[in-house]
């Protein structure tokens, strides 16, 4: 019985997210009300408060869900991981409301009183993981530090999609994301790794 519970109110918090993910990503913060939330989501006001304080820790609760959005769509390692989460999250970002509300609330964020760096500072973490991965096997020029190496993808990706955002809606923000990696990858990989890395999207390779 204490297990079904609890998968009952995982459930019910993965459903909430959703709902919440959908209506920040139409309508921002601003525009969203508990009630809208409410009613998409199916469950009563009850409910919400007991996974979720506030609107506001709705909204950390979707910004902090970015890499569950990417992370199951992965399977390589160092260099190559790194540039594969970019490329899932370009795509994704297309065809996902939880991703793209995340990554619209971690940016508008300001607007509505919050400063919030931990879903910025998670990528941050996982993508230097990534990099020190790709040290430890030999994949990075000898010069290259990979937290801040990291920093600089983090800051590269929010200013690449803000401004394919602003041109066409993001349309070529994934063809946007190969022409980044092509201008960095000489800058940071040895030669061997350099002509391994894959740039061709994870869902086509075979």
């Amino acid at each position: 019985m204490a297990r079904q519970m609890q998968e009952r109110a995982l459930r019910t918090r993965e459903v909430l997210l959703r709902a919440a993910a959908e209506e920040f990503d139409a309508s921002g913060f601003a525009g969203t009300g508990i009630n809208k939330i409410l009613r998409r989501a199916g469950v009563t006001a009850g409910a919400l408060y007991f996974h979720f304080e506030s609107k506001e820790g709705l909204a950390k609760a979707v910004m902090q869900a970015q890499p569950q959005t990417i992370e199951p769509h992965l399977d390589s390692r160092g260099l190559q991981r790194l540039v594969d989460i970019t490329l899932v999250w370009s795509r994704r970002l297309l065809e996902d409301p939880l991703l793209r509300a995340g990554v619209r609330l971690s940016v508008e964020q300001g607007s509505f009183g919050m400063q919030d760096a931990t879903a910025f500072l998670e990528w941050r973490n996982i993508m230097e993981e990534c990099l020190r991965d790709a040290r430890d096997n030999g994949e990075l020029l000898p010069a290259v530090d990979p937290a801040w190496v990291a920093e600089f993808v983090v800051s590269a990706c929010t200013g690449v999609q803000l401004y394919a955002q602003l041109v066409n809606g993001r349309a070529d923000l994934p063809e946007r994301t190969v022409e980044m990696w092509r201008l960095l990858l000489p800058g940071i990989a040895t030669p061997g790794a350099l002509t391994r890395i894959d740039l061709t999207p994870v869902h086509s390779r075979s």
